[in-house]
């Protein structure tokens, strides 16, 4: 069985995320997705800003989402973020956007490890593997 780490952050919809419908429009749920990935890096004591100053850089390969119900200005939503604990040279976050007990959004990013210079595709940095790993014991 694969093991996974989450982390749940609170977002708060702003009206500048809300659509002429008054819904949060559908292409800043990528950009609340990435709130949601940046916490859980943050989480596990990896922020983004310490990875890239270590020469590392994940740039998103794939994304999906699936939009189940609308956010709307001023809901709280709990963002939740999910890794596998087996990372490999591809890391893949899962996404659920939660209002209440509704679920509004489930999706995913697809990640690779590349250098910040090149930008060629490099195995996952060990401190990387290991501060996940140790996330489980």
């Amino acid at each position: 069985m694969n093991k996974l780490i989450d982390h749940v952050t609170e977002y708060r919809v702003r009206y500048s995320d809300t659509d002429k419908m008054g819904v949060v429009y559908h292409g800043n749920y990528l950009r609340i997705f990435e709130i949601a990935r940046t916490e859980l890096l943050r989480s596990l004591g990896l922020p983004y800003a310490e990875l890239e100053a270590s020469g590392v850089m994940l740039p998103v390969l794939e994304s999906y989402a699936k939009y189940q119900k609308p956010a709307r200005y001023d809901d709280l939503l709990c963002l939740r973020a999910t890794i596998p604990a087996d990372v490999s040279l591809r890391l893949t976050i899962s996404y659920s956007i939660e209002c209440q007990t509704d679920t509004l959004v489930t999706g995913w990013t697809r990640h690779a490890f590349v250098t910040a210079d090149t930008f060629k595709p490099i195995r996952p940095p060990r401190k990387f593997l290991e501060i996940v790993r140790g996330s489980l014991a």
